[in-house]
């Protein structure tokens, strides 16, 4: 095995944990209940899946397809086509995911900057679009006569305007560079500390 980078997060699972998590592996080749299916983790082709998962069950998706481009993922390769084509197989399933959705739940789909424009053109027939996250990503090779490629596109979208956005859980503690102060002279949305001042600030689109 090569050796990792130091930034490397890849997991590693013990024999133990192999055996274990291998128990909780599904198959899925006829309908199911939702209680057939808690807790346990789903491998298999979504296109041979989708159709058995029960309906409205779903409260959350985060869908990662694999970007238009030719690359081989495993035994699967998917080779780049035109823009207008990925849109057409985006449509192959991102529309059955609507009947497994709850009508509160949400949707992450990620894209880079060819897929991203195909798969908006498609969620905003489907969804309610509420953002375009743009994730920052300090990897990727430099190009000679084109800026280096570090970002990808993470579209969030909703069934409809009632959904669930636990902002509290992903507030961001942030250093203080200015900090404002009342007309007494006691912070102003911030927090004087030992080690610094400091905000809770609410999450931006761009990660």
């Amino acid at each position: 095995m090569k050796d990792r980078a130091p930034q490397n997060r890849t997991l590693d699972l013990t024999e133990e944990e192999i055996i274990h998590y291998r128990k909780e592996l599904l198959k899925v080749d006829a309908s199911v209940k939702l209680p057939d299916i808690i807790d346990r983790t789903i491998c298999g082709n979504i296109f041979e899946v989708i159709d058995h998962l029960p309906s409205k069950s779903v409260d959350l998706i985060i869908a990662d397809p694999p970007y238009n481009l030719t690359k081989s993922f495993s035994s699967f390769k998917f080779t780049q086509i035109s823009l207008e084509d990925y849109a057409s197989w985006l449509e192959t399933w991102i529309p059955k995911l609507l009947r497994i959705m709850k009508p509160n739940a949400s949707i992450y789909i990620c894209g880079d900057w060819r897929s991203s424009a195909a798969i908006h053109s498609i969620v905003e027939k489907l969804f309610v679009v509420r953002n375009r996250i743009t994730w920052e990503r300090e990897k990727g090779r430099g190009a000679s006569k084109n800026w280096k490629n570090c970002s990808e596109d993470i579209w969030f979208c909703t069934m409809s305007n009632d959904y669930t956005f636990n902002v509290d859980d992903v507030k961001l503690t942030r250093r203080v560079i200015a900090p404002y102060t009342n007309k007494d002279g006691t912070p102003k949305d911030w927090e004087k500390t030992d080690k610094g001042d400091f905000r809770i600030t609410h999450p931006s689109n761009f990660w």
